[in-house]
């Protein structure tokens, strides 16, 4: 089912000057494993248009940091300090997500002001709560504590829209529930390329990931969303595995080992070949590390080298179709491009997408970086924040965040304000 921000609550449907509003973000960001301080904003930058609008409320920011478990589950202190040098605002961080402390924090505020609370997921109720079901989420100490706090709350975080927990959906028949700038945009651009009429329409799927790319092809072909599938990276290997050529044994077990249902991604890519063949292009040659060999792609690959790299035969046949697009999608590198010797494929890629004249998409963390480190960033239409959301939103599962907007319109349009009793 497609979205558009109409379906929901924008900033633009309250008057919040003034009003305690609760802004859920998704600034989950790396950290250093030493001094545990935030070592990446890109995040951050992509809530500041939201953040600005809200200017005139009381803003209340609540977001998460990893999952309990993971070397870089920490507090929300730094997160702070770097939203202030961002915002150009002071923003008070209290270590705790509701209590006496949060109370005191929110009745002292004026307007203006800006608070982060602590780590949603320190609280078990937000990271262990393993249910969608609303009745629960609604029960809990947290949305109690909270709730009588809160006049409105913007939620914003599309890199979490497919995740159902409490500080996400929790508060959606409670008080309204309106959709951020970020969000807004990353429905428009995302559906501007999934429904739009511009052919020919072409998804660039690459990098280590092949699960999420192999799940997008899937559902791009049987939809016709797009016209044609450019592969590279292990995304490449993969559908080469699956067509018959042999990859060598570095090759197979870099998949086997990442992929614990990789027999079943294999399967897929087989099914989709015998469907779609015209439709998904494969390398034709490559570059092997360590000996930075060209190969063509039409025998055996040595068992002891990695396909690092697309070849300048694939790089002249993918060029080719870019040229002729006029809707691009991309995400993933075409090879290992953090290494100058095999970065040639995604720099001449990533460089024809840029020059080309059609709406051009991109997503994932490497694609952006790559992007980024060739100053190619300003060339696309639109950089998505989200990684498994993205994915999931193109390959049109259920997104429950989405759900929830959409929900809270439908229980609070007419109305400037109110809380429903439940």
């Amino acid at each position: 089912m497609s979205e558009t921000p109409s379906d929901f609550f924008t900033l633009d449907d309250f008057d919040l000057k003034g009003k305690v509003v609760f802004l859920r973000v998704d600034i989950n960001s790396p950290i250093h494993p030493v001094t545990k301080e935030v070592i990446g904003v890109s995040r951050f930058k992509s809530h500041i248009e939201t953040i600005n609008d809200l200017r005139s409320t009381k803003l209340v920011i609540i977001a998460h940091q990893s999952r309990p478990g993971k070397d870089d589950f920490t507090s929300l202190r730094d997160h702070s300090n770097q939203m202030r040098r961002l915002i150009g605002r002071e923003v008070k961080f209290v270590d705790a997500l509701f209590g006496e402390s949060v109370e005191k924090a929110i009745r002292d505020m004026n307007p203006g002001d800006v608070l982060m609370l602590e780590n949603s997921r320190f609280y078990s109720e937000e990271s262990n709560l393993g249910t969608t079901d609303i009745e629960t989420m609604e029960s809990s100490n947290l949305v109690q504590k909270l709730l009588p706090l809160i006049d409105y709350y913007v939620v914003d975080a599309f890199p979490a829209i497919h995740r159902a927990q409490t500080t996400l959906v929790g508060f959606r028949r409670l008080l309204p529930n309106i959709a951020g700038r970020l969000i807004e945009k990353e429905i428009r651009m995302l559906d501007k390329f999934r429904l739009g009429s511009e052919h020919p329409k072409i998804a660039i799927l690459a990098g280590s990931k092949i699960d999420d790319s192999i799940q997008v092809s899937k559902s791009f072909l049987e939809n016709s969303t797009v016209d044609t599938i450019i592969t590279g990276g292990v995304v490449a290997n993969a559908f080469l595995w699956a067509n018959g050529v042999d990859i060598g044994q570095k090759n197979k077990d870099f998949i086997i080992k990442n992929n614990k249902k990789h027999e079943d991604l294999i399967a897929i890519c087989r099914d989709l070949l015998s469907k779609y063949r015209d439709k998904i292009k494969m390398p034709v040659d490559g570059v092997l590390n360590p000996s930075g060999r060209r190969v063509e792609i039409n025998g055996k690959i040595p068992d002891d080298e990695i396909m690092a790299d697309i070849g300048l035969d694939t790089v002249v046949f993918y060029t080719g179709i870019i040229r002729e697009a006029k809707a691009i999608f991309m995400n993933g590198p075409m090879g290992m491009y953090e290494i100058d010797q095999f970065s040639v494929g995604t720099r001449e890629i990533l460089n024809y997408v840029a020059n080309s004249n059609s709406l051009k998409i991109a997503g994932g963390g490497h694609t952006l970086s790559a992007l980024e480190k060739l100053d190619l960033l300003n060339t696309i239409d639109h950089a998505s924040t989200g990684g498994g959301s993205l994915i999931s939103y193109l390959s049109g599962e259920p997104m429950p965040v989405l759900e929830a907007l959409r929900e809270s319109k439908e229980l609070f349009k007419g109305k400037e304000y109110g809380r429903r009793a439940v």
